[in-house]
């Protein structure tokens, strides 16, 4: 049996490499990357803010293509950025940024999305990292966000690549996390009896005029309205691309996981709605850099909460043919830190110069 199919998109920003500053050159740089729309696959797509770029890969069956595609859509935006004057950043949060609105994309609905929330989007300079894993069916789809919902904590942790807001430390690994729950719909999603229920909820969300259309629903793993998916999106875009690997690893071993447990009527564990909440907002805190906090309030350490992914994921990792690489990539994860801990090393060896620095130069790394 063929693994479970894939896709990945990433949001980058653009920075002045003299300033560190965002730049709102991301139409120019998209066309100068020559990738444009490819029949049916936009591959490079704008994005709320015009400092900002958006691709998607192509559907895959392999981590080595994930892997391959974005790093060729890496080089060739960061070829176009260079040719622009500017440097792709795969960071989530920008280190520096001036006070003043940065600018959005013209497009209608990024528009329309400023005038409902002015601030908001002011500072929706926000980067994140979307997995798309192929689900059967919808219902099947709503039984499989149920079970991942319980992990998603864990994964903002280990994907952590936001400490910094306008030359200041955040406090938090990923400020990002923080940021995109402002909106009406956001952060983990709830529990869905079926998914009838699950529609029936989306449908009195429009209705109600909390959100303009179904782009608008922010939960952190979803039903794609535009493919047959589980989208998994609340993760921090990642410095390098085989991190990105990684973590669509482990998202699609956590859908294939929970595809199996659904279908031998496994219950779902369960998790009360605020301390899922509450475990989602410690791990976008602390990151990977002390505890995490498990659906029954109790504190535990992130290595240990990592082993247990580990453990409930293997069986599906092995079925893949993923378990050397994503295995291996953990454990260089565990040594190493997240991507926020590495900014903040830059930091103190050298000020936010070399977090920048470090940002550009890991974005194409190979």
């Amino acid at each position: 049996m063929s693994p479970i199919t894939v896709g990945v998109e990433e949001e980058y920003l653009l920075l002045d490499p003299g300033t560190g500053l965002p730049v709102p050159l991301a139409e120019q740089v998209r066309t100068a990357a020559g990738l444009g729309p490819i029949a049916e696959e936009r591959e490079v797509q704008p994005e709320l803010m015009a400092a900002q770029i958006e691709v998607a890969t192509p559907v895959c069956t392999a981590l080595d293509e994930v892997g391959g595609h974005l790093l060729r859509l890496r080089h060739a935006l960061g070829r176009a950025a260079e040719s622009h004057g500017c440097r792709l950043a795969a960071c989530a949060t920008p280190p520096l940024k001036t006070d003043a609105p940065a600018p959005v994309t013209d497009l209608p609905r990024y528009r329309a999305l400023r005038a409902r929330a002015p601030q908001l989007v002011a500072e929706q300079l926000v980067s994140g990292m979307h997995v798309h894993v192929a689900v059967p069916d919808p219902e099947l789809g709503v039984a499989v966000l149920n079970r991942i919902r319980l992990w998603l904590p864990v994964l903002v942790a280990m994907s952590a690549n936001s400490p910094f807001w306008a030359g200041r430390d955040t406090g938090f690994a990923s400020w990002r996390t923080i940021v995109f729950g402002r909106w009406p719909v956001s952060g983990p999603p709830p529990h869905f009896d079926s998914l009838a229920d699950h529609e029936q909820r989306i449908k009195l969300l429009l209705s109600s005029g909390a959100i303009m259309d179904m782009g608008q629903i922010y939960w952190q793993a979803r039903l794609s309205s535009r493919y047959p998916t589980i989208e998994v999106r609340c993760a921090d875009v990642q410095l390098r691309a085989d991190e990105a690997v990684l973590l669509t690893g482990l998202v699609r071993a956590l859908v294939a996981t929970a595809v199996q447990d659904a279908e031998a009527g496994v219950p779902v564990p369960p998790c009360p709605p605020e301390l899922l909440q509450a475990a989602n907002w410690h791990a976008a805190r602390y990151g990977l850099g002390g505890s995490l906090m498990d659906c029954e309030g109790r504190l535990r350490s992130a290595g240990d909460v990592l082993s247990r992914l580990m453990d409930h994921i293997t069986p599906a990792l092995d079925a893949a043919g993923d378990s050397r690489e994503v295995t291996a990539l953990v454990h260089r994860l565990l040594q190493e830190g997240t991507d926020a801990d590495r900014q903040r090393r830059a930091l103190a060896d050298g000020g936010l110069r070399a977090v920048t620095e470090l940002i550009v130069t890991e974005t194409t790394a190979v």
